[in-house]
């Protein structure tokens, strides 16, 4: 079910939102229907840890000293040499 929704926009975002539903061929509405449906929905799966991930969770042991920026800065040196 439909419901209305007032918003309160800087007037340049507003004319730039409705060129650019119209270039699109869609409504504003759907516009902003469709951006909020995808912020939502990245919100939810971003905290998600895939089946794979977990799988391979654990499966390198480091030394406690080791440095992750160091190790990577020898291999870009060693790499662009």
């Amino acid at each position: 079910m439909d419901k209305k929704l007032t918003l309160s926009l800087d007037k340049s975002i507003i004319e730039s939102a409705k060129n650019y539903a119209k270039s699109n061929n869609i409504s504003l509405s759907k516009l902003i229907e469709s951006y909020l449906t995808t912020l939502t929905k990245q919100k939810r799966s971003s905290t998600e840890i895939t089946p794979l991930v977990e799988s391979l969770s654990g499966v390198i042991d480091l030394d406690k000293d080791f440095d992750v920026e160091d190790a990577y800065t020898d291999y870009l040196i060693k790499k662009y040499k």
